[in-house]
């Protein structure tokens, strides 16, 4: 099926593609497998919804109290968008994988956002042994395997959206059809709404060298305008109102997260904490063994993924270089003006929005200089997200 969006991209699959693959599932199966037997298999809020949208509800008595939940006139809802909710349909007629689902929904996600990673290394420039190497990175040295195994409806979110991302990127690399980049751009936008915004770079470098450009730009803005509408039906019938996602209403807990919502909900004054947590933010030192704790809030994802500094080398001389920073600029502007980037995560997972464009733009920077410097810093990206998933398993 993915041949059929990518055409040539899953072409001549040779032996060390597959045992990528076999590889990366093992890694991925087995990682989500520990993490599961750490935390347990009761079923999630998203769980639950799915059950009480099968019998016509969207709200449900649980929720009440629980972090993001919404009271509206005696009733409780969750204040999160439907892409996380739709997968976990499957399994309301499952009553024995439904503790499950939260891992399933998300491995299944994240698992083939993993094995996309060799194509898109390829389709942005990599060669010969580097492709493995970004590939490897983008696979086990991004928070993608972090938010992959953990079975978090929170995290869900970025692997859907990490999956659309990569699949447009790979549309873009290949035929650039309108009507897919728009249809990968709103699911992705279902999923995380920050990156709808990478429409305005691509969408005008796709009409730039399109004739029939009203064509082009229907083709490109109808999935995306169904998406808008969809989701503003979802806040309608939670919360009366198309533009009202719940999240400035909803209940929270954690002091710091009230105390910056206060605030607003977007605001220049959120920004200076946002770039400190995601690009300056160090571990805490302790005495004992690993001796280091991660912030909860987040960690500098140069720290975190130090092989993203490798798209540096990409630089901005051709079009296609340009509209990746482009994209990545725009995208992280409503990501740095919101209140908050997660709570009890490793790193700033809030980054995943951008990452994708970044990871293009890595597989470039490959095709200049590939070296020790360049192993290393794809080599620690692995070490560090492995070290922060077993910190992880263990706080949660």
């Amino acid at each position: 099926m993915i041949s059929r969006f990518v055409p040539g991209a899953l072409r001549g699959v040779s032996r060390t593609d597959v045992w990528f693959i076999v590889v990366v599932t093992v890694v991925y199966v087995g990682v989500t497998a520990f993490v599961a037997s750490r935390i347990g298999h009761n079923p999630d809020r998203m769980m639950v919804l799915a059950q009480q949208v099968v019998h016509g509800h969207l709200d449900s008595p649980t929720f009440a109290n629980s972090v993001d939940s919404v009271a509206v006139g005696g009733r409780y809802y969750v204040a999160v968008g439907p892409l996380q909710m739709l997968p976990y349909l499957v399994f309301v007629p499952i009553h024995a994988l439904q503790g499950a689902a939260r891992y399933l929904v998300s491995l299944a996600f994240g698992l083939v956002a993993a094995w996309l990673a060799l194509p898109l290394a390829r389709a942005f420039g990599g060669q010969g042994k580097a492709t493995y190497w970004v590939a490897s990175f983008i696979a086990f040295g991004t928070l993608l395997f972090f938010v992959a195994v953990f079975g978090n409806f929170y995290y869900l979110a970025h692997a859907e959206s990490f999956l659309a991302l990569e699949l447009f990127l790979l549309e873009w690399a290949g035929r650039r059809r309108p009507l897919l980049l728009g249809l990968f751009l709103a699911v992705s936008f279902l999923a995380r709404p920050t990156t709808v915004v990478a429409a305005i770079p691509f969408g005008l470098a796709l009409l730039w060298r399109r004739r029939s450009r009203i064509r082009t730009a229907v083709a490109l803005a109808a999935p995306l305008a169904v998406a808008l509408a969809l989701y503003a039906a979802y806040n309608i019938a939670r919360f009366g109102a198309p533009l009202e996602s719940g999240y400035a209403i909803s209940h929270l807990l954690e002091p710091t997260l009230i105390a910056r919502r206060a605030q607003g909900l977007f605001a220049l004054s959120q920004v200076p904490e946002n770039i400190r947590l995601a690009l300056l933010a160090l571990p805490n030192l302790r005495p004992s063994f690993p001796f280091i704790r991660p912030d909860d809030h987040g960690m500098s994802m140069l720290l975190v993924s130090p092989g993203l500094l490798v798209a540096a080398r990409a630089g901005i001389r051709e079009p296609l270089q340009r509209t990746l920073w482009i994209a990545t600029v725009l995208v992280a502007i409503p990501v740095f003006l919101y209140y908050g980037g997660g709570y009890t995560q490793y790193g700033f997972r809030y980054t995943l929005d951008f990452t994708p464009f970044l990871l293009a733009l890595v597989a470039m920077g490959t095709t200049r200089r590939f070296g020790r410097i360049e192993k290393l810093l794809f080599a620690a990206s692995v070490v560090s997200v492995s070290f922060g998933i077993l910190w992880h398993a263990h706080v949660v």
